[in-house]
């Protein structure tokens, strides 16, 4: 089975930590998941940077979209102009359950498995697994090489996968340590996914404040 062609997929797999057997940073994964459609966008040529806003671009090839970088082309289009990070942190219309759209667009493929059951017997949730752990080790492998190899061979959506994984602080894809001790890489990497990860960031950051103050 081939690896999934855009961001988002990717990034979803990479948040499945197969110690643990589970997907990681639940907390955060919708805005993780709409970060990468837009960064998927852009990367392809279907919105460009317009100041502080995306802007959709007419025309462009479509094929390969998943369905959440597909629907949330067609909000960019359809409704006013919105920030980056507004974008990022919108949860509403059908891009607002990022993650499970990602996520069952996966399971579709055959690329994950998705087993309903009941936590403690009472609470109902889902379980993910991977038929084919391969895929997963295929993508670590890719941001390895993002961060080791040499830096005019790294591929541009691998680039974006790396620097979204890291604003986004999702460890089971880039350690704090690899974070750390890669920082001025990840840095040159930055530009591959344009103003995403720096909206990615504030829209994480807000929705953090917002639970503390809530809590």
């Amino acid at each position: 089975m081939d690896l999934p062609a855009t961001l988002p997929e990717k990034l979803y797999l990479l948040a499945y930590d197969p110690g643990r057997e589970r997907i990681t940073a639940t907390d955060r994964l919708d805005l993780v998941m709409r970060a990468a459609a837009l960064a998927e966008l852009l990367r392809r040529g279907l919105i460009r940077e317009d100041g502080r806003y995306p802007a959709a671009v007419a025309g462009g090839p479509t094929d390969g979209l998943d369905p959440l970088t597909a629907a949330l082309l067609e909000q960019i289009r359809q409704e006013r102009r919105r920030s980056w990070q507004s974008w990022v942190g919108r949860n509403r219309g059908p891009t607002a359950r990022a993650a499970r759209v990602v996520r069952d667009g996966l399971a579709a493929a055959g690329r994950i498995r998705v087993e309903q059951h009941r936590l403690l017997g009472l609470f109902p949730c889902a379980r993910v697994t991977l038929p084919e752990p391969r895929l997963r080790k295929s993508l670590v492998m890719s941001v390895g090489s993002a961060l080791n190899g040499p830096f005019s061979r790294v591929d541009p959506a691998d680039a974006a996968l790396v620097v979204l994984a890291d604003a986004a602080q999702l460890g089971s894809a880039l350690t704090w340590r690899q974070r750390r001790e890669f920082r001025t890489r990840i840095d040159k990497l930055a530009p591959a996914a344009g103003p995403v990860p720096r909206a990615l960031r504030r829209a994480v950051n807000a929705s953090r404040a917002d639970g503390a103050a809530g809590g």
